[in-house]
This record gives C-alpha cells, structure tokens and sequence, in this order.
C-alpha cells in the first residue's frame, strides 16, 4: 500500500512540475452516436455502427494527439427519447453527435446542437431541410431529392409517360414525392401521388391502387429496411409480372435486405450514391473489411454515411490540431472534399451538405446474389432542393 501511495505521490509531483501533463494523460475527444439499434429502423443503427467502429479500427483511436471515444445509444427510433440521450451527452461534454437514422430524430436534436455549439454529423437521414435546423448540422449521407430528381430525367428519357408515386408520409418521403413529380410533369409526364404511414405500413391497398391505375411505372420511396415487405407484397398482388416498372431511389433496394427479396426484385432500376457493386478499389477494400469484420454482413448506403462521418470527424480533428471548439470543427468540415468508398464526395461549405455523384442501378444476380448494378453516372449532384431556392 504504501508503494502504491509513493507511485501516486510522483505522478502528482510530476504532473505539478510539467504542465498539461496530466491533461494530456486524460484528453478524450467523446463522439455520441445515436442510433436505431431496435425496432423498426434496427438495420439503420446496426449498419452505421459497424461502419464507425471499422473506420476506427483502420485509422486508430487517436486523432490530433487527443483519444477518441465512440458512446453509442439506442434511440428505437423515437425523437423524445433522442432528444433526451442528446441533452445527457452534451452534459457529459461530448464534442461531437452524430449517427440520427430518421429525419424527426436529427430535427429533434438540431435545437440542442445549436445551444450547446456542439456539431451535429448527419450520417443517415435524408430531409433536405435538416441542415437548416441548425448551423451546426453537417450532412455525410444524402438527401433523398438528390436521388430522387435524376429518376425523373431516366423515366422521361426512357419511354415513361404515366407514373403513380407511392411514398412513406413524412418529409423525406414529401421530398422525393416532389422531387421527382415536378420534374416529370415538366416534362409532359402524368402523375398520380399516393402516400403511406410510415410506421406499420401496409403497401398493399396502396399497390392495389395504383396497380388500378395501370401506370407505366411505380416510383416508390420507403426507408431504409422497409423494403422486405413492399417487394413481398408487390409480389403478391402479382405486380411483378404485371409489366409496370418498380423505380425509384435506392433506398427501396438496400443491399443490406436486398438478397432477402428474391428474385421478385430483379430489373428493378433506382437511383442511388452508393452500391456494395460500385467498381472502384477504395470500395472493393471497404467491403471486404466491413464483411470481414461482421460476420459477412453487407454494408448499405446508410453504412457508408457512417463511415464517412468518421473521417468528417477525424479530419476535421487534425484541421484544429485537437480543438474540439463546435464552430473551429464546422469551419473545418466546410469545403472538405475526399474519395469515398462510394466515389469522390465533398461538403458544400454555403449548405453543409454532401456533394456526390448520383448513379443509376438495376438489380442483377451477379455470383448467384442479388445487386445494385451501376450503367449510369450523374456526377456531384448537390442537394436540388437547396439548389433551387434563390
């Protein structure tokens, strides 16, 4: 015992000594992650979990000679419980948030972001107006205008006339419904818009009134992971031999779900950012570690957003030479540009939102599974909504 006492004597002596010694020992940079990790947005939270914690197990647990500590906590998908886990991680002083799966969530937390000048990294959900809940909203993954507007010009482009939306009701769901409506019709096309409750939604009455409709495609928005049940009841209402096209951005077709479809979701064409087939060396690496460190699992576009968000993170970290200052982090994340997995991606420094190329996929069986095969690219897309306003 009382070595132990004369061990913690020195060290105290020491520190007093030499100072910011002992500071140095303990300063941690703390990022929150909230995530869904249960319920109906599971695969969300799973996915870009498993894409943080591999981007730190590349790239090491120490960014600017400060420790990086990753919290994760579940918000099951729920803005009150978010808001909550929120306000307890900037009292325990994180620098960073980041992860919000759902729109409502990372609306949810902007106003705590805002009063606490603590950056709010954005690596899933897909509203447009996110980043202009608070200035400290940064945006690693999409938005869903962004993939949804280039669908308009390939259904124009390809014979499309007459096209029934069916889209989740809430606003990423209201963006893509607009997204690719306005568009279409400028086009001369026809449109017939339909909308179904997110949470617990049956597609079936909504597939069996467009099917009734006799339109040359269905454009379908859903949340990442609610794809499983609107492909088995397209298939059921026989829709898939029906000759009608499934189009629509990628989230439809989430490579981590996708195989579970079966071949019901063949020929199906979305357009996306990010597709586990994308052929480029940084992606091939970045699936082969992400299967290896998760038991074979796929990663999907949301794990992408995750994985990014990391490198937002830690690059903006090296920028400040360790200064966890909320606006010197956000100054930092303005303007970065980098090569993703997914291809080059940069953050737009006037709207804090991602640039990235938009590429147009069919579902193939390629090796005896189901992918997301790129035939096209529309390079650095920026957000059309934010784009459009004066």
């Amino acid at each position: 015992m009382n070595r132990i006492c004369r061990q913690l004597l020195r060290t105290a002596a020491l520190a007093t000594l030499v100072p910011g010694l002992a500071l140095a020992q303990t300063d941690t940079v703390k990022i929150g992650l909230i995530l869904p990790l249960t319920g109906q947005f599971a695969s969300t939270g799973r996915q870009i979990e498993a894409a943080a914690r591999l981007y730190m197990a590349q790239n090491g647990s120490t960014v600017a000679g400060k420790k990086i500590e990753l919290i994760v906590k579940d918000d099951t998908g729920t803005p009150d419980i978010a808001k909550r886990i929120a306000q307890e991680m900037v009292n325990d002083k994180v620098a960073v948030l980041a992860g919000f799966g759902l729109t409502p969530i990372a609306m949810a937390v902007a106003p705590i972001a805002t009063q606490a000048k603590v950056p709010e990294v954005v690596m899933a959900a897909g509203s447009s107006m996110i980043t202009e809940a608070s200035p400290y909203v940064v945006r690693t993954s999409f938005t869903v205008a962004q993939s949804a507007a280039p669908m308009a010009e390939w259904a124009t482009k390809n014979g499309v006339k007459k096209v029934v939306t069916i889209v989740s009701d809430f606003a990423p769901g209201h963006d893509a419904e607009k997204a690719f409506s306005e568009p279409f019709v400028k086009a001369g096309g026809k449109v017939d818009n339909v909308r179904v409750p997110m949470r617990n939604p049956d597609f079936a009455p909504f597939l069996q009134r467009a099917a009734d409709e006799k339109p040359d495609a269905l454009f379908v928005f859903v949340p990442s992971g609610a794809g499983t049940q609107l492909m088995k009841q397209y298939s059921e209402r026989g829709l898939d031999k029906s000759g009608i096209k499934l189009i629509g951005p990628g989230d439809m077709t989430d490579d981590d779900i996708l195989n579970d479809m079966g071949d019901v979701a063949l020929g199906v064409i979305t357009t996306q950012f990010y597709s586990a087939a994308h052929p480029s060396a940084e992606n091939k690496a970045y699936v082969d570690a992400f299967k290896k460190a998760n038991k074979g699992m796929r990663p999907n576009f949301m794990s992408v957003g995750g994985y990014d968000g990391m490198h937002l993170i830690y690059e903006a970290l090296k920028k400040t030479k360790g200064s966890t200052d909320g606006d010197a982090l956000v100054a930092a994340m303005k303007g970065m540009s980098w090569t993703s997995p997914r291809g080059p991606i940069s953050i737009d420094p006037a709207t804090r939102d991602i640039v990235q190329n938009i590429y147009v996929r069919k579902v193939e069986k390629v090796g005896g599974e189901l992918y997301n095969v790129e035939f096209a690219t529309i390079p650095n897309v920026k957000d059309p909504v934010k784009a459009a306003k004066p």
